[in-house]
Parts: structure tokens; sequence; C-alpha cells
């Protein structure tokens, strides 16, 4: 079970791309709104999710978070405990953490990026404490996967089914999407 944590303000392409492609692929995931079933993203997109945060089971059955960037999306992910529960029990267990765009800021507060390679949003970089900051379009460093912003949503898709399934997996994937 993969969980995207939405909250109102979120960033939409970030965190509806990876939730398409996840589901092309038949993993299973599910939204889990913040803020509520409805939640409202930073263009005014509302999505109704498939849980509330409250009724997210945080057990062995998770098999990564996704953490969707956007503004003040991103400060109210990090402000709930059921993120933050959620995250904590990802890295207790080892088990993969993705964020996208403003996200990994959450990660670089709570000190999971040290040593690591990361990448963010512009402006964002003194917040990945600890980091090697890249200028790529996404990257996975263990099981943290990071990507710069909403024009990497595909490629921070395909991290994340890389890691899930496969690099195969993930190629065929976006060969399907670019297509004409």
């Amino acid at each position: 079970m993969v969980y995207v944590y939405l909250a109102n303000g979120f960033e939409e392409i970030e965190a509806l791309t990876p939730v398409d492609c996840l589901r092309r692929c038949e993993i299973e995931v599910k939204t889990v709104g913040v803020s509520g079933r409805a939640v409202t993203g930073s263009h005014g997109i509302s999505v109704f999710c498939d849980l509330i945060a409250e009724e997210a089971v945080i057990d062995d059955r998770i098999d990564m978070i996704i953490l969707p960037g956007g503004m003040p999306g991103t400060l109210n992910l990090e402000k709930s405990p059921y993120v933050q529960k959620a995250i904590d029990f990802c890295t207790e267990h080892d088990k993969p953490v993705a964020a996208i765009c403003a996200a990994p800021s959450i990660l670089g507060h709570k000190g999971l990026l040290k040593g690591k390679k990361a990448v963010c949003y512009p402006g964002f970089e003194d917040q990945l404490l600890g980091a090697e900051v890249l200028e790529i379009p996404a990257v996975t460093d263990g099981k943290i996967i990071t990507a710069c912003g909403m024009g990497a949503a595909l490629e921070f898709s395909y991290e994340i089914i890389s890691m899930l399934i496969s690099k195969e997996r993930a190629k065929t994937l976006l060969k399907a999407l670019n297509k004409k």
C-alpha cells in the first residue's frame, strides 16, 4: 500500500501524477486527506481523498509514503501529526519516503537527509539540512526519493516505480505515456 498525503495547498500535478502512474502499474495507492476528505490544491483543484488521515493504518502494510509539495500544502503536511507519524514509521521500518518540490524540506527538518543526495524546488536548498543538494529532476538515495517540482513529476514517478517494482517496469510505463 502506498499513501499519498494531501493537505490544502498541495501541488496537484506532483500529487496526482504518481497516483496515476502507480495505478497504471497496478500498485495499490490511496490518497490520504490531512485536511479532511475533500482537499483543495494550490491551483484550486479539489480532490476527494480515499481516506482521511485518521483512517490511514500505519503498519507493515505500508510500502511507501509520498509527500507532494506546493504551498501552503507542504507547511500543512509538516504540521500534521499523522504525517509525522507516517514518516517516523517508514524511517524506523526501512520503508521508502518520497517527497517532491518543497516537501523534501520536511525530511530535511527531521534530519533524514544528512549525508544523502537530494533535490528540491529552487529556494528550499537550505532546508535540506546535511544533504548533498543536486540540480537534477529527481534522485533516489537509499530509501528516500526527492524531486525538484511539478516539471519533474514523471521522473519522480519513474523513481518511485523503479523502487517499488523495477526500472524495467518504470521504463515501459514512461515509454507508453510518451507515445504519440
